[in-house]
């Protein structure tokens, strides 16, 4: 593991029919449409709810509609932020990757893009991850209890988890769903992360569902 770099996500506001802007500069990052379209690396069309890993130099077109995006990337913790350029672009949350629990020094990480949907009242029982990762909402509303405090999120509110410290999920009213971005020990590639606190819980009933959409192994970032 190494304390030299950290998780950030951003959010890029595209007007409709803007203009080609500069690329995103190169970095390990995943993309994420939360709505309208994008179009990415030349040909790579994107609509809501789509993802895309990329670690190129990565030019965004928006679509007629114009789009909301929340961009992923590894970046050095002492790196400036990285803005879009042709977009109202801001840096949401940050978190350090030095909780990833690799076998060793040498493992690979993984970047894993994926969302979490409850039913109305659904709840995650007090587990923790193998490594960290960013949630933000994408519908509904939830209280995420951790590290002895509770916290409630609205849709496009982001939260940071460690991995290590136990956290309880509770989703309002209403049917709720997160994405998150974690980045995990790449022996985790195609498998849960999650650890249940109280054991006797692995093998209850579960509110949530999964959907994954990106599971790329991305080596180890260097400077």
């Amino acid at each position: 593991m190494s304390d030299a770099f950290e998780l950030r996500m951003y959010r890029d506001i595209y007007a409709p029919g803007a203009a080609p802007a500069l690329p995103l500069k190169a970095a390990h990052r995943v993309i994420y449409v939360f709505s309208g379209a994008i179009t990415v690396l030349g040909d790579k069309a994107l609509s809501a709810d789509d993802g895309l890993y990329a670690k190129s130099a990565m030019p965004v077109l928006a679509g007629p509609a114009g789009a909301v995006v929340w961009r992923y990337e590894i970046a050095a913790q002492d790196a400036a932020e990285s803005l879009a350029d042709g977009a109202q672009s801001a840096l949401l949350l940050s978190g350090p990757l030095t909780t990833i629990d690799v076998a060793d020094a040498s493992e690979d990480w993984l970047l894993r893009l994926d969302s979490v949907a409850f039913p109305a009242g659904g709840c995650a029982l007090r587990h923790t991850h193998r490594g960290p990762g960013i949630r933000c909402l994408v519908e509904g509303d939830i209280r995420i209890d951790a590290e002895g405090a509770s916290h409630p999120f609205g849709v496009g509110a982001p939260w940071f988890e460690a991995g290590p410290d136990p956290v309880f999920a509770q989703a309002g009213d209403q049917p709720t769903r997160f994405v998150r971005v974690s980045v995990l020990p790449a022996s985790l590639k195609g498998t849960s992360s999650i650890r249940y606190v109280d054991p006797e819980d692995a093998a209850r009933p579960k509110d949530q569902s999964y959907r994954g959409y990106i599971d790329q192994v991305i080596g180890r970032p260097s400077r």
